[in-house]
């Protein structure tokens, strides 16, 4: 008898195990193939850096700035100028401020704090924000590399109080290669995640991430934080203070699904950073009205806390060519900069 329900119980977990082998190849085959790091950099570099590398040009200067370190001489301090420039020994003896100019140096290092949450999974069309993101940065880093600078990264999935990933900087394409792959794969978190890109109820918070950049990074660098700046906030005050120190941009994130909701009727919405459902109408014009208004409200707030932080803002959306806003971005820096030295021989 016992024997009998032994072989029961033995050809039960048998079938069961075969079960679940067979349900588990079927999620292998439904769920979509890792990308090849590989393929996306030789893509990236057919369809955007050879296009960029056509038309920036002397706009090189206007995207990355170097942080030379050889004095070349010293001036009266102008209202345009940095006043990280300024030479506190020379204004004490003066007593007028003065600011050291320096010779270009364009072999800088440049990081990328990219913040790879729950929030940036999101894409209402083919490309996601997550994939947007690391296809700037594979593109930036791409021309800064090519041109002698290293470059460093630390990714950031919004669950822990740090990075989870610091890559230092460093040149070549293999590193290159290696920083995309990272961006590609998932990042370590803890605990398990009920759905992808959820991040268990927890937002995310930038501070995290600015202040542990404070730390790491000692020598002055150029900094892209890149993110949609879905986060806790008061964000703005450690971004301000490595603004200070470094040569910030911020690279912003959107999806125009974000900033209005269309008319499709019921659909059941979720918060990519907690999980939190809610069935709403889009059929309602009152609720897309205030959905829109709410949306334009953090929008102002966001640009009013980059603008108090000095930091200059280039914005990527999912559904535009890549090659386009960073093109539009560099006019515009070089526009502002030479609006700003016009500006500063016509007072002189």
């Amino acid at each position: 008898m016992f024997t009998f329900l032994r072989r029961r119980l033995a050809e039960r977990a048998v079938r069961a195990a075969r079960q679940q082998a067979a349900l588990d190849q079927e999620v292998q085959a439904e769920a979509p193939a890792r990308p090849d790091p590989q393929q996306v950099l030789r893509r990236l570099e057919w369809t955007v850096i050879k296009r960029l590398d056509g038309q920036l040009q002397g706009d090189y200067r206007s995207l990355f700035r170097g942080a030379g370190l050889v004095l070349a001489d010293l001036r009266e301090y102008q209202s345009h100028d940095d006043v990280r420039h300024i030479d506190w020994n020379v204004t004490a003896r003066m007593q007028t401020p003065y600011v050291r100019e320096h010779q270009e140096d364009r072999e800088v290092a440049a990081w990328f704090l990219v913040d790879l949450s729950g929030s940036v999974h999101f894409g209402s069309g083919a490309v996601s924000k997550r994939q947007l993101a690391a296809e700037a940065v594979t593109v930036l880093a791409r021309l800064l590399s090519q041109h002698g600078n290293r470059v460093g990264v630390m990714l950031f999935s919004g669950t822990q109080v740090r990075a989870e990933v610091v890559v230092p900087a460093r040149s070549g394409r293999r590193h290159l290669l290696h920083v995309l792959q990272l961006m590609l794969n998932d990042l370590p978190r803890a605990g398990t995640q009920p759905t992808a890109g959820i991040t268990a109820g927890k937002t995310t918070d930038l501070r995290a991430l600015l202040s542990q950049a404070q730390a790491v990074i000692r020598r002055r660098a150029s900094i892209f934080l890149v993110s949609d700046f879905i986060t806790q906030p008061d964000w703005h005050a450690p971004l301000s203070q490595l603004a200070r120190r470094h040569e910030v941009v911020a690279i912003r994130l959107r999806d125009r699904l974000e900033q209005e909701i269309p008319n499709v009727g019921l659909v059941l919405m979720q918060d990519a950073e907690t999980g939190e459902q809610l069935l709403v109408d889009g059929n309602d014009s009152g609720f897309r009205a205030r959905f829109t208004q709410i949306a334009a409200e953090r929008e102002n707030l966001l640009r009013e806390g980059l603008t108090r932080a000095g930091v200059d803002c280039l914005e990527l959306t999912t559904d535009e060519p890549l090659d386009q806003a960073i093109l539009r971005f560099t006019q515009l820096r070089k526009r502002a900069s030479q609006m700003a030295q016009g500006a500063g021989a016509a007072r002189a």
